[in-house]
C-alpha cells in the first residue's frame, strides 16, 4: 500500500477495497470510470472526505483515459464522466466537491496534455491536503477529550473514510498520543457493519482499546456513565442539520438526554451553507442488504425494506463541530 493513504495515484489509480475488510487488506486498481462509480456505490471506497479524493482522481483518471486530443473533445468527455461521478452517491457533498474543483483546474489548460497534468496535480493536491486537514482536525478536537474517557463513535471515520488518519478517530489518535487512556466503543453499524469491521480494525491495528457494541446499546452504556464523550464524521453539514451514517440520531438523542457531549468532526468542505436538512436527497439502499447477509437469509425474501443509508442529526442536538479551522458550538459555524 502507499504508506498510510486508502486513495492514491501511481501510474493509475489505486485504492484500498474496504469491502475485503477485515478479513483482507488488499489495493484495487482502478481502469474506468465505470468501474470507479461501482467502487463508489459498493463502498470500496467511502467515506466523505475519501470520497472527495476519489472524485478528483475519478476526473484526472478520465482525462489519461481519455483518446482525444483536442481541449474540447477532452473536456466534454471528462464532463461527461464528472456527471457519471456526482450521481453515484447523492448525499455525501464531498464526492461532488472533489470532482468539480479537479474538473475547474483541468478547464485552465491550454492544450490536451496541460488539461490531463492540471486535473492529476490538482487531484494530488486534494489527496495531500486531506491528510493534513485530518491533522488540524485532531489537534483541533483532542483537547475535548479528557484522560480516561470512554468515547462511542458510529460507522467509521477513521483513514480508511479519508485519504489518511482521519477526522473522528483522528481526534482520538491525536489524544492518545498526547498521552490520554482513550477507550473506544465502536458501534457495529448495521446493516454494513462499517464500525465492526472497519472501525475495530484501524483502532486494533493502532492498538487504541475498543470495545464493540451493537448499535441499540450505546443508551445502557450511558447510563451506566461508561460513555463520557461521543464523537461522529459527517457525509455533510447543512444550515441547520448534520447529515452522517443512519443511526447517529439516535445516539445524539440518547447523548442529549444522558448529558453526553455530542461532537462532530468534519472538514469544511463537508458544509454545505447554502442547503437546509429539507433539500437533501438522502440514498436509500438496495434491500437486500438487510434481508441477507452473504448467502444467509435474514429475512422473508419479499418483505419490504427501508433503507436509508444516512439520517439528519438537528445542530442542536450537537455539541460541537470539530474543523481544521477549530471548535464551533451551534448556532456557530465556521467561516467558509
Amino acid at each position: 500500500m502507499e504508506g498510510e493513504r486508502t486513495i492514491w495515484w501511481q501510474d493509475g489509480l489505486f485504492m484500498i477495497d474496504q469491502t475485503l475488510l477485515p478479513a483482507r487488506l488488499e489495493a484495487l486498481r482502478v481502469k474506468s470510470i465505470p468501474q470507479l462509480v461501482e467502487a463508489i456505490r459498493s463502498l470500496r471506497v467511502r467515506g466523505a472526505p475519501a470520497l472527495g479524493a476519489a472524485g478528483g482522481y475519478g476526473v484526472a483518471l478520465a482525462a489519461h483515459r481519455s483518446p482525444y486530443g483536442d481541449v474540447s473533445g477532452l473536456l466534454s468527455e471528462m464532463e461527461e464522466a464528472a456527471e457519471r461521478l456526482r450521481l453515484a452517491r447523492p448525499t455525501a457533498i464531498n464526492l461532488s466537491w472533489g470532482v468539480d474543483r479537479v474538473l475547474a483546474a483541468a478547464r485552465q489548460g491550454e492544450d490536451a496534455d496541460e488539461v490531463r497534468a492540471l486535473a492529476l496535480q490538482e487531484a494530488e493536491a486534494l489527496a495531500s491536503e486531506d491528510l493534513a486537514i485530518n491533522r488540524a482536525i485532531g489537534k483541533s478536537g483532542a483537547r475535548l477529550l479528557e484522560d480516561g474517557d470512554g468515547v462511542l463513535t458510529h460507522c467509521n471515520a477513521g483513514r480508511l473514510a479519508c485519504v489518511g488518519w482521519g477526522t473522528a478517530l483522528g481526534v482520538i489518535r491525536q489524544a492518545v498520543q498526547d498521552g490520554k487512556q482513550i477507550h473506544v466503543y465502536a458501534c457495529e453499524t448495521r446493516p454494513l457493519h462499517q464500525g465492526s469491521r472497519l472501525t475495530c480494525w484501524e483502532l486494533g491495528a493502532d492498538h487504541i482499546p475498543v470495545t464493540l457494541i451493537c448499535d441499540g446499546v450505546s443508551g445502557t452504556l450511558m447510563r451506566q456513565g461508561r460513555i463520557q464523550k461521543a464523537i461522529v464524521g459527517a457525509d455533510r453539514i447543512t444550515r441547520d442539520a448534520v447529515f452522517n451514517k443512519v443511526g447517529t440520531y439516535n445516539h445524539a438523542v440518547l447523548a442529549h438526554a444522558h448529558g453526553v457531549p455530542f461532537y462532530v468532526a468534519a472538514p469544511l468542505s463537508t458544509f454545505d451553507p447554502i442547503r437546509e436538512e429539507c433539500d437533501v436527497q438522502i440514498e436509500e439502499r438496495d434491500g437486500d442488504e438487510l434481508r441477507r447477509m452473504g448467502h444467509t437469509q435474514l429475512a422473508p425474501c419479499d418483505v419490504d425494506v427501508y433503507n436509508p443509508a444516512f439520517d439528519a442529526t438537528p445542530l442542536e442536538k450537537v455539541t460541537a463541530l470539530i474543523t481544521e479551522k477549530g471548535v464551533f458550538k451551534p448556532p456557530l459555524m465556521p467561516p467558509l
